[in-house]
């Protein structure tokens, strides 16, 4: 669950940055509807992730929550993706 989180995360934080991008002028505004789709799809796969790696990582609601948030500051998804790993390190050493 972790593992597909950590994707989902990364692929939401690249695509909010993507949008930026459009909205400084980087990329051309014709681009707008299938990127802002593709994150709409993208953000909410990742509340549901970060909603279901919460509950089975046994986080409590202050950390779902800063976790959650994360996805509306640019590149925050970069702590996040430190802390999954973080979380993935600690979730095999306690399954050993």
């Amino acid at each position: 669950m972790l593992k597909f989180f950590r994707i989902a995360s990364v692929l939401e934080g690249v695509s909010y940055l993507i949008i930026l991008c459009v909205t400084l002028g980087f990329i051309d505004r014709a681009y707008v509807f299938n990127i802002g789709m593709t994150h709409g799809a993208l953000f909410v796969l990742y509340f549901v992730l970060s909603l279901l790696a919460s509950h089975k990582q046994g986080w409590s609601v202050v950390v779902w929550l800063l976790v959650l948030l994360a996805a509306f500051i640019p590149f925050a998804f970069i702590p996040v993706e430190m802390f999954l790993q973080k979380e993935l390190r600690r979730s095999k050493v306690l399954a050993s």
